[in-house]
This record gives C-alpha cells, sequence and structure tokens, in this order.
C-alpha cells in the first residue's frame, strides 16, 4: 500500500529532447545517462534529434530506439541549427513539461526528479538546472572549472534578463504555445531569446534548480576555448539586436598591457608563492592570461558578427491569434 507521500508526488509526463549533431564520441555516455535516470520511464520520452550528423550518429541512434520504446529518433536535415532540430523535437512530442539538454552533457541519476519539482508552483513556467564540470586535466578545464564558467547561477543572474541554457532547461508546454518556439535559424543565443520573451510577454517565473546537474566538459584547447568565447560573442551581438542588450566595451591595446603587467609584476608572484605552499596550480598562475585569451575572443566575434534576417524569424505551433 502506498503512503500519502507517494500518492502526492509530483509526476508529470515529460518529454527529454536532444539535439545531435556527430555525436559518435558522446552518444555512448549520454544514452547511458538517460537509461540511469530515477524517473519513472513510463512518464518520459527521449527525444533524439540527429541534425544532419556525417558519422554514426545515425546508427547509434537507431539502435537506441530498437532498445527502448521511450527513445524516439528524428532527423531534422533541412535547417542546420539545434534550434531547429529542437523545434522538431517540441512538436512532436506530448510531454506536459519539455526538457533540452545535450549530446556532450552527462546528466546524473535524479536529474529529471529534481528539476520537474519546482513545476508544482503552477506559476513557474521555466527551470534551470545546474551545469557542472566533467573532471578535466588540462590547465584550460581546470581554469574554466574555477571560474564556473558554464554554471547557470551567471544566466540567471544576467543583468538585462535571467535565462537558462538548453543544455539544462525545462519548459512548460504551454510557454511555447503562448511565446512561440525557438527561431530555427539563430546559431547561438536562442536559450536566452526564447526565456526574455517568455518572461517579458507572459507571467511565468523562472526558477533554479540547484540540485538538479549536468555535467559537461570543458574545452581543453586553445583553438576549442577561442572558438567558444568567439561564439559568445556573437549571440552577445544578436541579443543586442534582437533586445537591445548592452555590447561589451572592447579591449584597448592600453586594458591587455595593463592587465597583463598587473599579472607578471603581482599577481604571478603570489601566485608562484602558494604554488610552493602547494596551495595554487598552473591553473591559478595563468588564470589572468587564460581569461584575456577569452576576453579578446569574445570581443572578436561580437565585433563581426552581423545578424542575419532570416534568424529574426520565430516559429510557431500554431498561428498567432492576432496574426
Amino acid at each position: 500500500m502506498r503512503s500519502d507521500q507517494a500518492e502526492k508526488r509530483f509526476l508529470p509526463k515529460i518529454s527529454v529532447i536532444v539535439p545531435i549533431y556527430n555525436g559518435e564520441a558522446d552518444l555512448p555516455g549520454l544514452l547511458h545517462c538517460l537509461r540511469a535516470q530515477t524517473y519513472s520511464s513510463d512518464l518520459v520520452s527521449y527525444c533524439l534529434v540527429d541534425n544532419g550528423s556525417h558519422d554514426r550518429t545515425s546508427e547509434i541512434l537507431k539502435s537506441a530506439s530498437q532498445d527502448a520504446q521511450n527513445f524516439v529518433v528524428l532527423s531534422e536535415s533541412q535547417i542546420q541549427s539545434s534550434y531547429a532540430a529542437r523545434n522538431l523535437g517540441i512538436r512532436s512530442t506530448t510531454g506536459e513539461i519539455l526538457v533540452f539538454t545535450d549530446a556532450d552533457c552527462r546528466p546524473e541519476p535524479n536529474w529529471l526528479e529534481n528539476l520537474i519539482q519546482p513545476f508544482e508552483d503552477l506559476t513557474v513556467g521555466l527551470v534551470a538546472g545546474e551545469i557542472k564540470a566533467l573532471l578535466g586535466n588540462t590547465i584550460l578545464e581546470q581554469h574554466a572549472d574555477r571560474q564556473e564558467t558554464l554554471s547557470q547561477k551567471h544566466t540567471l543572474a544576467h543583468p538585462f534578463c535571467a535565462y537558462g541554457q538548453t543544455a539544462n532547461l525545462a519548459v512548460r508546454d504551454q510557454v511555447f504555445e503562448q511565446v512561440g518556439l525557438f527561431r530555427p535559424y539563430l546559431t547561438t543565443g536562442g536559450d536566452a531569446d526564447f526565456c526574455w520573451r517568455a518572461l517579458s510577454q507572459t507571467p511565468w517565473q523562472i526558477r533554479f534548480a540547484e540540485r538538479a546537474i549536468v555535467r559537461h566538459r570543458h574545452r581543453s584547447t586553445l583553438a576549442a576555448l577561442r572558438s567558444q568565447w568567439r561564439r559568445y560573442g556573437r549571440s552577445n551581438r544578436y541579443l543586442h539586436e534582437l533586445h537591445g542588450v548592452d555590447l561589451m566595451r572592447d579591449f584597448s591595446l592600453q586594458d591587455y598591457g595593463y592587465r597583463l603587467t598587473r599579472w607578471l609584476f603581482k599577481e604571478l608572484p603570489i601566485a608562484a608563492i602558494h604554488g610552493l605552499q602547494q596551495k595554487a596550480t598552473l591553473a591559478d598562475l595563468f588564470s589572468t592570461p587564460i581569461g584575456l585569451i577569452c576576453a579578446h575572443a569574445r570581443t572578436t566575434g561580437q565585433r563581426h558578427a552581423h545578424l542575419p534576417d532570416q534568424a529574426r524569424q520565430i516559429e510557431w505551433l500554431h498561428e498567432p491569434k492576432n496574426s
């Protein structure tokens, strides 16, 4: 016989949507984590959307769908954009709550249970779970871990408006009915754009589920790190054009010179002493130069980005009533 507490558990039907592009290396780990979820398998479906992959992604996904009835495989090959892939998933699922993550993420077993609970409050339309780092060995990975680069604490405290990253985000289905889906031709910044539309155009609120943890691998090479921060810069430019977000101030040569001089003659000696006392690591020693590399890449991305007209389009589940 069930206890009253078990009877009152909040267990809505949910759909997890994952856009995938060339995910051959990441999919086995992701699929393992999804299969390990403690949320009732009868109440969750996993919608895996192949976004035009050229590796063994489709083969791996086909095998996964054959092994489990609640794994559904779709293909978005017309538009190369994770947001277009997510939109296909949204249109194809029936969950009361739609949950988003990415192929290179590793959700903890109780991820879904913790992510869904804030929706017991009927004013909550969006919930952001936490994003933490997978263990990394390189200086760059350790630096990003110390900075909590991917943490939702940063996005939820955004000075313009709070938002959650789609690596770990849950949304009520009614929100998409009201404000539309993701902009399908946008290549970055679509999570902030969607959340800001939802929070500015409706009374829905956003909550942080800190114990709903997804782990993500930080970039381990300078090329990958620069690419990541250039994308952040492009996102800032796009959101400036869409929502009026302030642009970041460009770093001048004097700014870089001052920061490097301060690092060389003040921060580095202090960090070196701490290192000798085993109170600092190489990531601490080189924190400022790595931070300046990130800042330069982000500035470059912002400076050279321009929002294509096509990327302004919003897809709708249904035509808006005022159209």
